[in-house]
């Protein structure tokens, strides 16, 4: 332990303070953010500085900089940019906000990751995560804020925090810490005695079906796909058990079509989803207005600030994707999620070479919260999956989710330390 301690201070001190891929995305970023934000003073130049500093100072204040994956970084500074491009274009008063949010993630990432360095200790106190989720659902439920008939937002005066989306980051620490504790017993476990194992899958159940279901009842019905979909996700990849994951998304179906029928808001959500033209004016209409915009981009769009994304009800939250493909057309929209495809597969890398199952079962639910995320997103604005309000991470507005993402990313990139793949990849 002392060998390797020294070896990373060595490294610290040998390893410039920006990679190159890095610096070089910055300098590309500045350049972006000079040409294309407004230069008449209605955006505070000021934050930008601040958000160059603190992205800088990011790898300068972590252990073993020198050997942590240089990819990660560089693409998180390019999607924070065309995200923080994207919603300022649709409301400036939104885009510094967001800026603002942004620089608060980075300062909390900076001030605690010596902390977040030493994450295996999280390993021991399992339990605590759902606790914690569980608490967080009665607050909301006793002191949330209602905006759209859901409860899902602490109110500050003007700020509003969405703990949900700090619960996703829990969850995924349980499931990681629980999974690396018995991921084999599962492995081994026979259906036929499912009953006499239920102490194995007990808790896995008990805790993400009270999220699921707490979700459900808070109308936040995108975060309770996400959280199934990345607990299937890091159950198969524990114990490789296929009959196990087809079980569980053979509940999940049967358990949408009953919310479908027992819960009239999420039925409404479906209808729209299959034929948004049969209400026009009414609930179809943010839908359709955003097959207008997807059609008006065409293969190159129409070009930044030469659009019109703004006519989309909700363009720089739910419908953020599809003011991105008018205005920079499906090219533009495709490289987007090359850039999500690249951090997916990079964080799966870094899962699949971790040198302990605790930090490859949380890389691999943190790529796969990422992925999925994305995948349930962008296939609601097309129109393959029925709309669910989830956030577009580093694109949609909000400072809850940013904080999160941020976060994640942050952690991802702490995983890449000790593996061979990053280490191969030099």
């Amino acid at each position: 332990m002392a060998s390797a301690q020294t070896s990373l201070t060595a490294s610290d001190r040998s390893a410039p303070l920006l990679s190159p891929p890095l610096a070089l995305a910055l300098v590309g970023a500045a350049l972006f953010l000079a040409l294309l934000l407004p230069l008449d003073g209605r955006f505070p130049w000021w934050l930008l500085a601040c958000l160059g500093a603190a992205f800088a100072a990011w790898p300068s204040v972590t252990p073993g900089r020198g050997t942590k994956d240089r990819v990660l970084q560089p693409l998180v500074v390019v999607l924070c940019v065309l995200g923080l491009l994207t919603v300022t274009r649709l409301d400036l008063k939104l885009g510094t906000r967001q800026a603002l949010a942004m620089l608060v993630g980075l300062i909390i990432v900076i001030a605690g990751q010596r902390w977040f360095a030493q994450y295996r200790r999280l390993a021991n106190v399992k339990y605590a995560w759902v606790i914690a989720s569980l608490a967080l659902f009665v607050l909301l439920r006793l002191f949330g804020q209602e905006i759209n008939g859901a409860r899902l937002w602490f109110s500050f005066g003007s700020f509003n925090v969405q703990p949900v989306e700090i619960i996703k980051l829990f969850m995924v620490f349980f499931m990681a810490s629980y999974l690396a504790e018995n991921g084999e017993a599962i492995a081994v476990l026979r259906l036929r005695s499912l009953g006499a194992n239920i102490r194995l899958l007990g808790p896995l159940l008990l805790g993400w079906g009270v999220s699921i279901l707490s979700l459900v009842l808070e109308r936040d019905v995108g975060m309770a796909v996400l959280f199934l979909g990345v607990f299937i996700v890091m159950l198969y990849a524990a114990s490789r058990r296929l009959d196990l994951v087809i079980a569980a998304a053979t509940i999940f179906a049967a358990g949408t079509w009953f919310v479908a029928q027992h819960f009239p808001y999420i039925g409404a959500r479906i209808a729209v989803w299959q034929n948004p033209w049969t209400d026009p004016l009414g609930s179809g209409y943010q839908a359709e207005q955003a097959f207008f915009s997807l059609s008006a981009g065409g293969l190159l769009g129409t070009g930044y600030h030469l659009g019109y994304p703004t006519l989309i009800p909700g363009a720089a939250t739910d419908y953020v994707f599809a003011a991105v493909a008018e205005e920079l057309g499906l090219l533009g929209g495709l490289a987007v999620l090359a850039l999500y495809l690249a951090l997916v597969v990079r964080g799966l890398r870094i899962a699949f070479f971790a040198e302990d199952r605790f930090t490859g079962l949380l890389a691999t639910g943190f790529a796969a919260t990422l992925g999925i995320q994305v995948w349930v997103i962008v296939g609601g604005v097309v129109g393959l999956l029925p709309l669910t309000g989830i956030t577009l991470p580093f694109f949609s507005y909000g400072g809850s989710s940013l904080v999160a993402n941020l976060l994640m990313l942050n952690l991802l990139w702490l995983f890449s330390g000790p593996s061979k793949a990053v280490e191969g990849s030099r």
